[in-house]
């Protein structure tokens, strides 16, 4: 469990991951140094897992996301592993989620354009062994994207 404190210091540098530690402490009502300790100990725990850039998509040339819906033919380890294996590869799918419900897997991928979600589709997707069946669907436009968790 998360302590009132870590959450506050979470929220903080969801908002800026380059806030340095005088503002941060400042920010959460503590000294710099027991800030410091916290902040570290956050990231030896593994809650801070590294901090990153937030890119504009379409602004940075990937005008187009879709999210497929993957279905295997069979839930062999082999197969299982090899999907897996090559999706955590592709640069162009951002998340991967085993689901429950009518796909086994939910990507979020994107591309420069349609040109390229072909690409990857025929060159990638389809050469994966053990593929049922691949749905997507193309995303008009995006309403909130976040990364952030609600402290």
């Amino acid at each position: 469990m998360i302590e009132d404190q870590d959450s506050r210091i979470l929220a903080c540098l969801q908002k800026d991951g380059r806030a340095t530690n005088q503002q941060l402490a400042g920010e959460v009502g503590m000294s710099t140094s027991a800030c410091w300790r916290r902040v570290r100990a956050l990231e030896e725990a593994g809650v801070i897992q590294g901090y990153a850039a937030l890119v504009a998509r379409e602004q940075a040339g990937f005008a187009m996301s879709a999210i497929l819906h993957v279905s295997l033919e069979r839930h062999d380890a082999k197969f299982v592993d090899e999907f897996v294996a090559r999706v955590t590869k592709r640069r162009e799918v951002l998340e991967c989620f085993a689901t429950t419900g009518d796909a086994d897997y939910h990507l979020r991928v994107v591309v420069q354009d349609m040109a390229a979600y072909n690409r990857f589709l025929d060159e990638f997707m389809f050469r994966i062994p053990g593929i049922r069946y691949v749905r997507s669907n193309v995303v008009l436009k995006e309403i909130k994207t976040s990364v952030a968790l609600p402290f």
